[in-house]
């Protein structure tokens, strides 16, 4: 039994550990428009991309309960408070059940862990819009530049990969 529990506690770290090293991906489509859509952040307000035009959008689909999507966070405070005035928004999108998680419960984490930028409440058509066929993987964030055309898209925590996929579209 004691054997059974270290094989099972292995197999388990190799798992994740595969999951986090080589579940990250970069896949870029620079022809495709960023889908519009229309979310409500913490307070109620409705946010469309729409409204950002002309700046250069990083839009981070996420969810308070996924280890590599907490990592990536104070990561992407640093780049919104290093780049706001080079015209970067970041947009957390939440992917938290709005019963187990409740705005109020969102707010809290979001100042308990300092984030700068705005938090919407995913829904089905923004999923779809962005994930089509695929499987949904979570962090999953994408690269929007000022003309609203999606330049990348990053799958899994990867260090440096948002830093250097914003190099191009922040100048």
């Amino acid at each position: 039994m004691n054997d059974f529990r270290r094989m099972t506690i292995f197999v388990t770290g190799v798992f994740f550990f595969a999951l986090i090293i080589f579940g990250c991906q970069k896949e870029t489509d620079a022809d495709t428009i960023g889908p519009d859509f229309s979310l409500l952040d913490l307070s109620g307000q409705e946010r469309t991309l729409g409204e950002f035009k002309g700046k250069v959008v990083l839009l981070d689909f996420w969810a308070t309960w996924c280890l590599p999507c907490k990592m990536s966070l104070p990561k992407l405070v640093k780049l919104q408070k290093e780049n706001r005035d080079k015209g970067l928004i970041i947009l957390g999108v939440s992917l938290d059940n709005p019963e187990s998680m409740s705005n109020k419960d969102l707010l809290v984490f979001k100042e308990k862990n300092n984030i700068n930028y705005p938090i919407l409440r995913a829904n089905q058509k923004i999923l779809q819009d962005y994930f089509k066929d695929s499987s949904i993987a979570i962090p999953t964030l994408f690269i929007i530049d000022r003309e609203g055309r999606i330049r990348d898209k990053i799958v899994g925590y990867e260090p440096g990969a948002v830093e250097k996929g914003l190099l191009d579209v922040l100048k």
